[in-house]
């Protein structure tokens, strides 16, 4: 990692679904030009269905781990996207300078039917991060 590259982090409640996807993303769209971290206030370890829905899109986010909050005290960080409002609400005070973003996407890991209706929902909010994360990078970097 360069010196003085600038941080990102992406928070939520268990770090298990949408921060994964939004890391991922994240680090495909900067490409190399920003350090991506995501975290939980909690942590529930990387969902299955959200490695198998990144994959579908040629991201690999398997080797990703689940992080809890407290790991990243000592980062200081530039940007602090929180993705659900219970992460927004809930998170310990984190002491950083950093810019403050919101989104609540909807949580694909309490979706519920068939398998295949499972699959969509993740596929749809997988959709609705990369989005946000592709206009971010476009409107920040």
């Amino acid at each position: 990692m360069a010196f003085g590259m600038k941080k990102f982090l992406v928070l939520c409640t268990g770090n298990s679904c949408r921060s994964q996807i939004a890391e991922g993303y994240l680090r495909h769209f900067a490409n190399g030009t920003i350090e991506v971290y995501s975290a939980g206030i909690a942590t529930h370890g990387v969902n299955p269905k959200a490695i198998t829905t990144m994959q579908e899109d040629g991201i690999a986010i398997s080797g990703h781990t689940s992080n809890h909050i407290d790991e990243y005290r000592d980062i200081n960080f530039d940007w602090v996207l929180t993705v659900c409002d219970h992460a927004k609400e809930n998170c310990p005070y984190f002491p950083t300078n950093a810019q403050k973003f919101h989104y609540n996407f909807p949580d694909p890991a309490k979706a519920t039917g068939t398998e295949e209706e499972i699959r969509q929902q993740f596929r749809a909010v997988r959709q609705q991060i990369k989005d946000y994360c592709q206009q971010w990078v476009k409107e920040n970097l």
